[in-house]
Order: structure tokens, then C-alpha cells, then sequence
């Protein structure tokens, strides 16, 4: 069990995450790809209709049953990027942005984009698998790019190739990725970049992989370990299984008021820092109030935060939960209406509420 007398660290939501593009070369089977259905499998498809998966392979987990009305398309690296930007983040007094995917190296345009939002005043952050890293990192890097969390999904090319559609199954593809991403993660200590891992754990079968990731991988690299709510309390023990094994001592609990988000952070013998991230019960009171998933099984993230996407029609929309993407609406009207009150009071709830229970 995670110590209870641990300081306590509280710190307001100040991040949107922001779709920049929906390619990506991996098949992942358990990829909810921000709540979007895979563009090049819907393209032909209506509203409605939308499948989790087709002729590429890619998954999007949510997309038959979360009501997405709109397909991704490329954030274009312009003047109308940063406006959005500003807009959504001045409303919310943000002041980060994390670029996701798809895969955000393989947009074009990607350390154009970086200059755009830290032109803004933004600090920006990106998750990535690292398989294009090496070739645009240096360039993202040079635009201010502060840290890259990277998704490590294997250690070996048999485990990685595990986690992939069964037509890319294959581990000589899969080594190839695995040596992309530690080209990527090389380049980002190579150019002051932040990097880290987060690595799921669904039970303790998967201890090896954490300790390959561990003893293999630069200690430049933090490593965040997630626990899988579909596998409860089994994910749960094996992390903390695993800290034990390798001698980690918890240091503090951070919580980040406002969206479900938090960590315990520990140190090992060795000096490196090791999180220990979950999901806490967090809803937004109103819009979640009602909704069909609103329990501790059925809800996967909670209110994570705000998202921005850019759709096939030109238009920049925010959303509020992968699993509800039909609450997703346009940037205008998300400024304009109830959502954004309610979202800034329930991060000033929160922050309100926390800090007084552990000032105690």
C-alpha cells in the first residue's frame, strides 16, 4: 500500500492536450486514440457509423460507442493553430500544452507547431512511441519542446509485437521500433529535453518487463508506472510488488486538482525517480452527472482535462471525455457556454478542498 504519511503536493490542472495529427506507424490493440475514430479507416463512413477498426490495423477502442461526430485531420502549422491555442488556453488560464497523436513525429510540420505554442508562452510537452524521434526531435528541441513522455509498450520485439495487430505481428518490425525509440530517447538527453516512460502494468507477469526498462534503459529516462483498471486490484499489486523488489522508498504524492490525475513518486537505491501514477475519482458535477458510464467500472479515466482537435472540416473542437466524444463541441462554442464555467470551478473546488484536508 502506498504510505499515508507521505507529503502531499497539490497543483492546479494547467494543461490542454492537443490532437496535432492522427497517423501513426503502430497497430496497438488497446489504443483509444484520444477518443477519435482512425481517419483512414472512416473516411467513407457516416457519422454514426464509425468502426474501432479496419483495413489499417489501428485500433480506437471507443469509437463505435462514444458518439464522435467528426474525423481528426492534421493541425495545420499556422497563424489559426496559435489562435486556438491562446483562445482555449487563456480561458482556462493554462499555461501547457501536450501534443498527442496518432504519433506526433510524424506530422510534418511538428517543430513548427512547437514554436507556435512556446511563441504563445506555452510550455510544451509531447507523448510519443519514438519511432520518428531521432529525425524531428533535434528540431522540436531547438523550438523549445521542454519533454516527451514516451509510451513503452515492450522491452523485447517479442513483447512489443505482442501488443500489435496480427498482421504486424512481427518482431523484426517490432525490434526496429523498440531501436527507433532509443534513438529518440538518446537524442532528447543529447538536446536538454525531459524525457520519461509510462508503462502499463496489468498484473505481474509483466514485472520483467519493468525491470529491463529499469536496469537497460538511461537513467536520464523517468520512468511512470500506470496500473490498468481493467485489471484492478491485480495491477495495483503488482506495482507495488515491483517497487518492493527494487528497493523504492515513496517520497511524496502529487495531485493535480481538477482532472482524475495523480502520482506517488519513489526513489531508488540508486538515486533514480520512479512514479507510481493512478486515477482518481474525479468527475465534472454536471455534464457527468447523467452520463451511462458514470460508475467505478465502466468510467476509464474520468475527467482527464480538456482536448483539442482539428477536424476534416476546418474547425477546432474540444472535447471532454474519450468515451463521450459526443460531448465534444467547437472551440466557439466550448468559450461561449457552460462547460468552461464549470470546468474552472471544479479545479477551484478541488484545489480548495485539498489543500485544506492535507493542511490539516
Amino acid at each position: 500500500m502506498i504510505p499515508t504519511d507521505l507529503p502531499v503536493h497539490i497543483e492546479q490542472d494547467k494543461t490542454a492536450r492537443a490532437k496535432v495529427l492522427d497517423a501513426c506507424g503502430m497497430t496497438c490493440t488497446f489504443c483509444h486514440n484520444e477518443g477519435t475514430p482512425v481517419a483512414v479507416d472512416n473516411r467513407r463512413r457516416p457519422v454514426g457509423d464509425f468502426t474501432i477498426a479496419g483495413p489499417s490495423g489501428r485500433m480506437s477502442i471507443y469509437a463505435a460507442t462514444n458518439g464522435a461526430a467528426f474525423l481528426p485531420a492534421p493541425m495545420p502549422a499556422n497563424e489559426q493553430f496559435g489562435h486556438a491555442l491562446v483562445a482555449l488556453c487563456d480561458a482556462l488560464h493554462l499555461t501547457e500544452v501536450h501534443l498527442t497523436g496518432g504519433e506526433p513525429t510524424l506530422h510534418p510540420a511538428i517543430a513548427r507547431l512547437t514554436k507556435i505554442a512556446t511563441e504563445a508562452g506555452l510550455r510544451v510537452g509531447m507523448t510519443s512511441n519514438g519511432e520518428h524521434g531521432a529525425e524531428v526531435l533535434p528540431d522540436c528541441a531547438a523550438a523549445g519542446l521542454d519533454r516527451v513522455n514516451f509510451s513503452i509498450f515492450g522491452t523485447t520485439a517479442d513483447e512489443l509485437a505482442e501488443t500489435q495487430h496480427a498482421r504486424y505481428r512481427n518482431p523484426e518490425r517490432a525490434q526496429r521500433k523498440i531501436d527507433a525509440l532509443k534513438r529518440s530517447i538518446a537524442v532528447c538527453e543529447a538536446h536538454g529535453v525531459k524525457a520519461s516512460a509510462n508503462i502499463v502494468v496489468l498484473d505481474y507477469s509483466h514485472a520483467p518487463r519493468v525491470h529491463r526498462l529499469l536496469d537497460e534503459y538511461s537513467p536520464h529516462l523517468s520512468v511512470r508506472l500506470l496500473n490498468s483498471l481493467d485489471h484492478g486490484t491485480a495491477s495495483v499489486e503488482a506495482i507495488e510488488r515491483i517497487l518492493a523488489e527494487r528497493g523504492a522508498v515513496a517520497e511524496a504524492h502529487y495531485i493535480t486538482a481538477g482532472v482524475s490525475g495523480a502520482r506517488t513518486a519513489y526513489r531508488l537505491p540508486d538515486g533514480r525517480r520512479v512514479y507510481f501514477k493512478q486515477i482518481r475519482r474525479v468527475r465534472l458535477p454536471e455534464t457527468c452527472a447523467g452520463c451511462r458510464f458514470n460508475n467505478d467500472t465502466d468510467c476509464q479515466e474520468g475527467f482527464y482535462g480538456v482536448r483539442l482537435y482539428y477536424d476534416r472540416n476546418g474547425r477546432y473542437q474540444v472535447g471532454v471525455c474519450i468515451q463521450r466524444m459526443d460531448l465534444s463541441m467547437t472551440l466557439d462554442d466550448f468559450l461561449t457556454g457552460p462547460v468552461l464555467a464549470e470546468v474552472l470551478a471544479l479545479r477551484e473546488v478541488e484545489y480548495d478542498r485539498l489543500t485544506r484536508r492535507h493542511a490539516a
